[in-house]
């Protein structure tokens, strides 16, 4: 672990939009420098460099692995195409290095088992980048679960809408191409909200099945997806990747209380006076790069970790088969 007084240093595989908002939160951190960043694409490298002076002053690679074998690190953090991240998670491992990967952490739960038995080999830190484990509306329900006030969970409805058909498949990015994203809104956007009703709920799935549409592109755009928990509860989950909007709601029926995360609110009900818990009442929500460096100093545990995704990655391969087939396919 890191005293408070060490510096962390950081380097940075991949500098796209997404990366940028990763190196701005970690600037704003007390003892953490970016010392390194890395991508193939010269327009993303000087688009991080524009971001502080502090990154423009960082080593410069086309390649990670040049990066890891040139540069003296502490930690990296990886946001690139999904099915980079293995290959990057281990090779980073290997180097010694701590691990912040964005979702989804792999695209296979073979693989997220080869990452889970690599951190055990190595007693490195690996968190993955589901910020909503940090958000208060998610850790508030979840609370309400884990600690019986809310009674048991035995049914989770949820909805996710988002324009990502004609911004995705219409500008034929990389998260359109089954080869850079291994899946289409289920792997992206749909990730988070797979990981975030598993963590709430702590429900393991047995059995799904699921219709999906890939409207005429390469990945699934379209998801109605049935799931059984272990438990017997049930859940809907309708990923729509082709809509005019943003829009996601959660509800989750339990014996004592019905909760619906609604924005940065939680409506709850006991009976049939419906309460409203505003952002003010449910407290701070701390992003993913700074519990990954309070974790590094020893100061918390990670909100989101390999474990997490491993499940995200056994129920979206099963919701992935139960489409192909038609059938309803049990988890493994």
């Amino acid at each position: 672990m890191f005293g408070s007084d060490e510096i962390i240093r950081v380097g940075m595989i991949g500098c796209g939009s997404n990366a940028r908002g990763h190196m701005r939160r970690l600037l704003d951190i007390e003892g953490v420098e970016i010392v390194a960043i890395c991508d193939p694409d010269d327009a993303a490298v000087t688009a991080a460099g524009e971001v502080s002076a502090d990154i423009a002053k960082a080593r410069v690679f086309g390649d990670y692995r040049e990066m890891l074998a040139d540069v003296e690190m502490d930690a990296v953090e990886i946001s690139t195409p999904h099915t980079l991240h293995y290959e990057q998670i281990i090779a980073s491992l290997a180097a010694g290095l701590h691990v912040l990967c964005e979702k989804p952490m792999v695209c296979r739960s073979a693989d997220a088992r080869a990452v889970l038995d690599k951190v055990e080999e190595t007693g490195l830190t690996l968190g993955v980048s589901y910020q909503r484990h940090g958000l208060a509306p998610y850790r508030y329900c979840r609370e309400a679960i884990t600690s019986g006030a809310a009674g048991n969970c035995h049914f989770v409805s949820c909805v996710q809408s988002q324009n990502w058909y004609r911004k995705q498949v219409g500008d034929g990015t990389w998260r359109s191409q089954m080869k850079w994203s291994g899946g289409g809104q289920l792997n992206d956007s749909g990730s988070h909200l797979l990981d975030i009703v598993l963590w709430m709920t702590e429900l393991s799935p047995v059995e799904v099945f699921a219709f999906q549409d890939n409207m005429g592109s390469e990945v699934d755009i379209l998801s109605a997806i049935s799931v059984k928990f272990e438990n017997n509860a049930l859940c809907n989950l309708a990923v729509v990747g082709h809509a005019v909007n943003f829009y996601e709601e959660i509800v989750l029926y339990c014996e004592n209380a019905t909760m619906v995360i609604a924005g940065d609110e939680v409506w709850r009900w006991e009976d049939e006076v419906k309460e409203v818990i505003s952002s003010d009442q449910l407290g701070s929500s701390p992003s993913p790069d700074a519990n990954f460096i309070g974790a590094l100093r020893g100061e918390e545990e990670i909100q989101a970790s390999p474990d997490c995704a491993l499940e995200v990655a056994r129920l979206s391969e099963a919701v992935w088969e139960s489409a192909a087939s038609g059938r309803p396919v049990a988890t493994t």
